[in-house]
Order: C-alpha cells, then structure tokens, then sequence
C-alpha cells in the first residue's frame, strides 16, 4: 500500500516595501526588497507574477507566518486571500522587485492597499511563475493588453531581442495614463485611449486593421477576457496564427473579483479554445 503523502501550501515569502510613488493618476508602482525577496528567479520571463497575500479585514496570523498552520486550523473565510501581479522589473543585485498597481480609489483590495502602504511594512507572497518571453527567433512580435498587461509588456518591449521588429498596442483610460516605455528602435508602440468605450473595443479594432508584417509572429495578448476571447478567434482563425505562437488569456474578467474569475478561468479558456480552435490547425 502506498504511502500517504501530506500536501503542502507553497513557500511563503516575505518582502519588505522599500518605496512607494504614483506613476500616473490610476497607477502606483512599489519595490519591494528585502532578505525574503533575495535570490527570486524572476528574470527568466518577462511575464514573471507574484501572488500577493493579503489577510481578511480584522484577521491577524500568528508569527512566524505558516500557511499550511493557518489552513488547518482556520475556518476558510478567514484564510488569506491572494491578488496576482506581473514583476515589471527584477534587480538581482539589489534583491528588489518593482510591481505597478492600478488603483481606482477604493474599489478592489490590492488597488487601495498598494495605495496607502508604507515602506518599512511587510508583504508576503507566493512564486514567482511565468512562461512568456519574446522569441529570438521570431520574424516580429504583436503585443497587445489594457492597463494589467501593460507592466508585462513594457518589460518584454525593454527585453526585446537585438533587432526585434514589434507592434505594441497598448490600450488605457486616457493620455494621462501613458508611461515611458525604453524601446528599442525596432518597436512600434501605439497608446489607446479607451475613454468611454468598453475594456479592449479600441484594441480589438487595431487588431484588426492591422496590416500584418510577413513572416513568423510571435504574439503576446492579455487583458480584460472579453476582448481577449474576440481577438483569440481573429488571430487563430483569421489570421491563422499557430496555437504554439500565441501566448493569450485574460488576466480578469469584467464583473468580476479574482477569486470568481479564477475559479472558472481555466474551463472557460478551455471552452473558447474548443470553441474556436481553427479547422486547418
């Protein structure tokens, strides 16, 4: 008989805030550092994301900090909850991680939290995960997201390979919202501003003028899943983009917190695959 294996929460690590500044008016970036960010394999991807844990209101943990404890003995409502978050930049010499937050005045949890933090104060987190970076070996690159891609694609414009052709389009709210990207010269950046239309309707009209350069494409599609799911059929049926060079999915889904939305993210991506998987692939 085999022998029963005990599951384990992931590792746990803590960080320290070490600075905190708006960038724009909806987006505030912190680095984070400190002994229990050192050594993060984190410069692998350039989609790399951290799951931030974030305690409910009123519940605080016994030190040192054990999840699997806390999972054991806690009811469930009162077990961390997380909020995921691309790492714009990793500095490996320094042990410090930047990650950009939208903030909407109060709405949302790690919004207003990323608002109102303090350096000196504790953050714990799980990973660091990712799987995206610009293939060398593509012909060009299209890289299209609203404002929760944009951290992973401004890192991936500022990693670029040398002499990588790129079409970024990069859908926010308004001017105001536009960061200063280091691109290299072979990227195309294009800011849209949503305004009062609906999450990716500007982006999904780009994507569809677009006169595609020739050659291989490797694309990199992410943001609010609706537009996410519209342009997913354009560029595997219309565009007849292999599956293998399309890294897309919706990172959140209008209507809905993180906990529901992940819930069902991966049988929804499941179902708009089969859904639209091209007849030739």
């Amino acid at each position: 008989m085999a022998a029963q294996q005990t599951r384990t929460s992931p590792k746990v690590r803590e960080a320290r805030v070490v600075s905190t500044r708006r960038i724009t008016p909806h987006m505030v970036r912190l680095v984070l550092g400190g002994d229990g960010a050192a050594g993060l394999d984190a410069d692998e991807f350039t989609d790399h994301y951290v799951k931030l844990l974030f305690a409910p209101e009123g519940v605080s943990y016994a030190e040192p900090f054990d999840l699997d404890r806390i999972r054991a003995e806690l009811p469930r409502e009162q077990w961390p909850t997380s909020r995921t978050y691309t790492v714009r930049e990793w500095n490996r010499a320094a042990g410090e991680m930047t990650i950009d937050f939208v903030v909407h005045g109060s709405e949302g949890l790690a919004g207003p939290w990323a608002a109102a933090v303090q350096p000196g104060e504790t953050v714990r987190f799980l990973g660091p995960g990712g799987s995206y970076t610009p293939d060398p070996a593509a012909d060009w690159h299209l890289l299209v997201g609203d404002e929760s891609a944009l951290p992973a694609i401004a890192a991936s414009v500022e990693r670029a390979p040398e002499g990588a052709r790129m079409v970024v389009l990069l859908e926010v709210e308004g001017p105001d919202e536009e960061l200063k990207i280091a691109a290299p010269p072979g990227a195309d950046i294009v800011w849209l501003h949503r305004g009062e239309r609906p999450f990716g309707a500007a982006l999904v009209t780009a994507v569809r003028a677009l006169e595609f350069p020739p050659g291989d494409v490797h694309a990199f599609v992410h943001g609010e899943a609706g537009f996410v799911k519209e342009l997913r059929r354009h560029l595997r049926q219309d565009r007849a983009i292999p599956r293998e060079r399309l890294s897309i999915s919706g990172y959140w889904r209008l209507g809905q917190n993180d906990e529901a939305w992940r819930a069902v993210k991966r049988e929804w991506n499941e179902q708009v695959e089969r859904e639209q998987e091209s007849p030739a692939a």
